[in-house]
């Protein structure tokens, strides 16, 4: 590592920005030493030009104050883009004046806008419109008035959900609304800025895409792997992917811009290797390569691929060694000065940590064997690509998703050149498209030929997908890692890699004591392991309770009207009015009520009856009528839990 930090300036200059972005979002207060800090390291950086005579000896002092600056800069940068997402919510509906910032999705109860409020309070939020036909016409740029009562993001409480609040915030949004279809109106106005204008051009050639008469599914791969555009997806594609260890490639990021690359660099063969016809090349492609990204929606993925791409022809233009580890932190520099916030992305750290890993394993991996031939040398690269960069990504997997592939090698061998060609397809179909105007018959054969081509690869690596899914053992789940051990799994595998390939002793040394500790950290684990436990889970609209058994749902048959099975205390639940026409001598004593599915209870009446110690409301009531019956319990003396206000409620057996 000192010799990879040696050898690249731009890795050195990362971590400052990195070591303030992580001090920021651990210690908020840290902010108030932003402008104390950043004076001192402008300060000692003027200071060593003003050493002259000792010029060498203290050279650090830039350094230095070179570091105390980004450091201060990434707080400051941090800082800023947190107060984008801070927001005064108000008790009550509120005007505003917003402008659409995306093309409008189609949910199946409403139309989601991501929207950017007026001045003074220019905030992301998304609204959520009842659904007309007016609603479903709007189009990026478009500036309505609208009246809501905006609401923070929230998550649903339950001990195996998503963090969706930190997601939200990590893209930018403060909070959310419903609007309904009297609740807003269209000003007439539109808006003009480069991205708006980008998804507009999006949207455009995603209604071109629906010429080429693609099955549903289809369609959305399409829109997917060329324009990056997701919403069509369903949630058993993007299951099916993902089980296939192909869900990389539904994102458009270096993989695809990689593609265009080629396809670019390519066109402009003709102006040669050397000399300053090879430097107009380089720059055509960069332009070409920035217009791609352009049409694609200026999406974080599309940008964070253009940028390694221009750093790498800049390198090609000086004469560089091309695609190196500081073109890689060079772009992740450059993103994360302006957007500190992407570092807790996802797709940020997995695209990273993949393009790192091809760097650093795949030409180890690839010494290890020569092939013979052609075709067998873009099969042997094109394994090793995948499996380097999925040593590169499969901690952040587990870490997250707690899953893995296991026919990854296969399956990426079969799929990622389909989409290759699928886009060598989908970019004549739009050259032809854009030249239909001419009315030529060889034209429209070509079109109609490269539509064939492009649907006939679209529903193949469907099918691929789907059955590699299908295959018995396709995928490992529920191996969820802490961040402690994501970190040692990381170093396992990088020192394991380093003494395979130098045979050193010490390393393997390092490497199985990496692996006694992670063997140590999962035993730790188990023995503190939470007991068994019955959870009443947070579902907008829907009643869920399971028995969850080592952080895993086990589902069991849950009574509409009885008990549930506890082996100390009595838990009942009630879903209907089987107990309105009951009456009793006396009241049976319970330790848990839950209510749920019905409109209403009169929890007066349910009072007369039973003695709970607690009253759980679950999130299938309606809101209006659980409120109100949370504050008859509360004037009855009665604890009460709202799941759908409180979050999950569990109870331990």
């Amino acid at each position: 590592m000192k010799v990879l930090i040696g050898k690249t300036p731009f890795f050195r200059l990362l971590i400052p920005v990195i070591i303030g972005i992580a001090a920021c979002s651990i210690f908020p207060w840290i902010v108030l030493l932003t402008p104390l800090t950043g004076l001192t390291g402008l300060s000692l950086m003027l200071f060593s030009y003003r050493t002259k005579k000792y010029n060498f000896r203290l050279r650090w002092l830039f350094g230095a104050g070179v570091f105390l600056f980004l450091f201060a800069l990434s707080i400051h940068q941090y800082d800023e883009q947190e107060h984008q997402t801070r927001f005064t919510f108000s008790n009550g509906e509120l005007s505003y004046i917003g402008i659409v910032q995306d093309i409008p999705e189609n949910k199946p109860r409403s139309i989601a806008i991501n929207m950017k409020t007026a001045s003074p309070t220019m905030r992301k939020i998304i609204l959520y419109l009842e659904k007309t036909d007016e609603a479903m016409s709007l189009k990026p740029g478009d500036e309505i008035v609208f009246a809501t009562q905006l609401q923070p993001f929230r998550n649903f409480g339950n001990p195996d959900d998503f963090d969706y609040s930190r997601f939200m915030k990590i893209k930018g949004f403060a909070g959310f609304g419903f609007v309904t279809a009297g609740s807003w109106r269209a000003t007439g106005r539109k808006s003009f800025s480069i991205p708006i204008l980008s998804q507009n051009l999006r949207a455009k050639a995603l209604d071109f895409y629906l010429r080429f008469n693609l099955d549903r599914d289809a369609y959305a791969l399409l829109s997917a792997i060329t324009l990056g555009y997701k919403a069509y997806l369903t949630d058993d594609m993007k299951e099916a992917f993902r089980a296939s260890g192909t869900s990389h490639v539904l994102a458009v990021s270096g993989l695809h811009v990689g593609i265009i690359y080629i396809i670019i660099n390519t066109m402009f063969a003709f102006l040669g290797k050397t000399g300053k016809s090879f430097n107009i090349r380089q720059w055509l492609v960069i332009l070409l390569l920035w217009g791609y990204a352009f049409i694609a929606g200026m999406s974080a993925s599309v940008i964070r691929a253009a940028i390694m791409l221009t750093i790498y022809c800049l390198g090609r233009i000086s004469k560089g060694r091309g695609f190196t580890y500081n073109t890689l932190a060079a772009a992740a520099f450059l993103i994360l000065i302006f957007r500190p916030f992407f570092i807790f992305d996802i797709s940020f750290q997995m695209s990273f940590g993949a393009v790192f890993a091809i760097l650093y394993f795949n030409p180890k991996i690839n010494s290890l064997y020569r092939p013979a031939n052609r075709v067998a040398t873009y099969i042997w690269e094109l394994l090793t690509v995948s499996v380097s960069a999925q040593l590169g990504v499969f901690p952040l997997v587990l870490y997250y998703f707690g899953t893995f592939p296991t026919y990854f090698f296969i399956t990426n061998i079969l799929v990622i050149p389909m989409i290759g060609l699928i886009i060598y397809g989908t970019l004549p179909l739009a050259a032809m498209g854009a030249l239909n105007f001419l009315q030529s018959d060889i034209l429209e054969h070509s079109y109609n030929f490269f539509q064939w081509i492009v649907k006939i690869l679209a529903e193949a690596t469907l099918k691929i997908v789907y059955i590699s899914e299908s295959i018995p053992f396709a995928q490992i789940s529920d191996i969820h890692i802490t961040l402690f051990q994501l970190i040692v799994l990381t170093f396992i595998i990088f020192t394991f890699t380093q003494f395979l390939y130098s045979k050193r002793p010490g390393n393997l040394i390092i490497s199985l004591s990496a692996i006694l500790l992670f063997q140590l950290t999962i035993t730790h684990n188990i023995m503190s392991m939470p007991s068994p436990k019955i959870v009443v889970f947070n579902h907008s609209s829907k009643s869920d309770i399971a028995v969850v058994v080592k952080n895993r749902r086990i589902f069991v048959e849950v009574p509409h009207n009885g008990l549930l099975p506890h082996p100390e205390k009595s838990i009942l639940r009630i879903s209907d009015d089987y107990f309105d026409n009951y009456i009793g001598r006396e009241r049976f004593n319970t330790d848990i009520l839950i209510l749920s599915q019905k409109r209403y209870f009169n929890i007066e009446q349910i009072h007369n009856i039973f003695n709970p110690s607690t009253i759980v409301l679950d999130s299938s009531l309606p809101r209006f009528t659980a409120k109100k019956m949370e504050m008859e319990c509360i004037r009855l003396g009665i604890k009460v839990h709202d799941v759908a206000q409180n979050g999950a409620f569990s109870v331990n057996f």
